[in-house]
């Protein structure tokens, strides 16, 4: 009598042989290894890596019952997940800064994620196959790069594995509801949103699954209203993370913040359609796309908002007869629709990561579809199977490719530049690149290149300044730091950059001004700490100097100049035999 509740097609999951479904999981596994595996000899990448695991002295220190506390109540880079942050810092217990270590982590969790679709969509229907292949496409395909090959987008794939658990447990309540079965649900759903808060619609994804494939609604005792309250007690976990989430990135609304709601429903609009031609055609991606703002042609958001009419009404007139369109379309709408950009974070038009969750609803829609319009044809099953297996030969080989530009910052930006056009934020983290290879030269024509896509690009002028500084050319580097600071007074490590340029010029007062700034914008900056000190040491100020270096240790246990530079000032202040170093 419980399994009444579920599909008619799942009825054939006691028929399937586990060596079947298991054979099939590692064929699933390799698949992933095959094309993420490059990633291990793969490079942090100089794009939000530094605030969440090697410059986040907090995480970076690995695994402390104080570290886990901060995480809980502390925001990384405009989020709150802080089981995400929680899994960076086992990884750098666990590793310490080898990015081998965290890069492998982000594709086991992929794999698990991708080994618990499979599982769970043939729970629900019984389809082997057709899981099977949508577990396959959503593993490989090249819009899937961003989110496994990118160490700062472990949400991504730490709260796919919860998603998964969360809707493998959520069968399990519908064939037998029980308190302990909702509470295991509720428990891996409240997990997930602690590893990203984008899940905050999964209660109407559930809902979904029970139109389809679950087709809970055609059954007389489970009226809509029961199914609707059985979700509640989910949404009052998930209102206050969707309610912290949106005060928190209120605050992460970059230069388009100004745009009127038109241009960004239009936008949202012409994503979402974006996101259809990129899967269908996956070249020219890239971790960074531009923002067109109220410049977005009228004709791409006429178009997209009636081909989204389009789709959603076609869809609901089909429903009796193909419920997974239904179903799977809904599911990408409403799982895209938080990060959309009706509440702009960022300066993206889009982004490859988004839809790492979202587009399973496209592929269950598309691969039941073609199974089903393929009985009709004659030799209907043998053209299904060339085309899936031509599907996923193509998604690996431009997978593949796509992570390959993921192996450090310099191949990250450059292929970006390759992809996209006016893209100033490529040019200027490509600078930044440069610099950090300790090539100013090159750093200062991407520079340039992004302040004449962008004249108030304050971390291209920040660049700038700091590469001009390393030719020796103090008073110039100055002119640019002065024009960053105008652009954003609160630049992460402007302050300290200006300090150090006065330091070298020969005043002392202003730079000590910066340093004392920077340190009030990011009180965890130990280089800060260091060379603020090494100038106090020059000033006499040995009390403040000792404090400061001391706090520069405390951040980074092996920091071997502040360590020096620590004992200098103790031996200055008569405690030499006080150290304990």
């Amino acid at each position: 009598a419980a399994m009444k509740n579920l599909s008619v097609e799942a009825m054939s999951n006691r028929a399937t042989p586990v060596w079947k479904i298991a054979g099939l999981c590692i064929l699933l596994a390799s698949l992933v290894w095959l094309v993420f595996g490059q990633t291990l000899g793969h490079q942090f990448v100089n794009l939000d890596d530094e605030s969440y695991v090697y410059a986040n002295p907090v995480v970076s220190q690995g695994l402390t019952a104080q570290a886990i506390g901060w995480a809980s109540t502390h925001i990384v880079s405009h989020n709150w997940h802080p089981l995400t942050t929680i899994s960076h810092m086992v990884d750098c217990q666990l590793f310490d800064l080898k990015p081998a270590g965290h890069h492998f982590t982000n594709v086991m969790l992929h794999t698990i994620a991708a080994i618990l679709l499979l599982i769970v969509l043939h729970q629900m229907t019984g389809a082997l196959w057709r899981s099977a292949f949508v577990a396959a496409i959503f593993a490989i395909h090249p819009l899937r790069v961003e989110s496994v090959a990118w160490i700062a987008e472990r949400k991504d794939v730490l709260s796919a594995v919860f998603f998964m658990l969360t809707i493998g447990a959520y069968v399990q309540f519908v064939r037998r509801p029980t308190f302990l079965r909702y509470l295991i649900l509720s428990i891996f759903f409240a997990l997930g949103l602690m590893s990203k808060p984008m899940l905050v619609t999964v209660p109407f994804v559930l809902l979904l699954l029970d139109y389809w494939p679950l087709r809970r609604f055609q059954t007389a005792r489970s009226t809509i209203s029961k199914l609707l309250l059985e979700k509640i007690p989910l949404l009052i976990l998930a209102a206050p993370v969707a309610a912290v989430t949106v005060v928190i990135q209120r605050h992460g609304i970059n230069s388009v913040e100004n745009l009127s709601p038109p241009w960004r429903i239009g936008n949202a609009f012409v994503s979402l359609l974006i996101y259809i031609r990129q899967m269908l055609w996956p070249f020219d991606l890239a971790v960074f796309y531009p923002h067109s703002g109220d410049q977005l042609p009228l004709w791409q958001i006429a178009i997209s908002s009636a081909l989204f009419i389009a789709i959603t009404a076609a869809v609901f007139v089909v429903r009796k007869q193909r419920p997974y369109f239904l179903s799977g379309w809904l599911w990408y709408v409403s799982m895209l629709a938080p990060v959309i950009g009706i509440i702009q974070v960022g300066s993206q038009a889009h982004a490859d990561r988004y839809t790492y969750l979202p587009q399973i609803g496209l592929y269950l829609a598309a691969t039941w579809g073609m199974a089903d319009f393929s009985l009709r044809w004659p030799n209907g099953r043998l053209i299904l199977r060339i085309s899936a297996g031509f599907v996923l030969g193509l998604s690996m080989w431009r997978a593949w490719n796509q992570a390959s530009f993921w192996r450090d910052s310099q191949s990250l930006w450059n292929h970006a530049l390759t992809a996209t056009d006016d893209n100033d934020l490529a040019h200027e983290r490509l600078a930044s690149a440069l610099l950090d290879k300790d090539r100013p030269d090159e750093a200062i024509v991407q520079a340039q290149l992004a302040i004449n896509l962008k004249a108030d690009n304050a971390s291209a002028q920040n660049d700038f300044g700091v590469a001009l500084a390393r030719r020796g050319q103090p008073e110039e580097a100055i002119t640019h730091f002065w024009k960053a600071l105008e652009a954003d007074p609160n630049l992460s490590r402007l302050h300290y950059n200006i300090a150090n340029v006065l330091v070298a010029k020969g005043d002392a007062a202003q730079a000590t001004l910066h340093y004392q700034k920077q340190l009030e914008i990011d009180p965890n900056f130990a280089e800060a700490h260091n060379n603020f000190a090494t100038l106090l040491l020059r000033e006499g100020d040995l009390d403040q100097a000792t404090d400061h270096l001391a706090k520069a240790l405390q951040l980074k246990p092996n920091y071997a100049e502040a360590r020096n530079n620590l004992a200098v000032a103790l031996s200055q202040k008569g405690g030499f035999w006080q150290r304990l170093l």
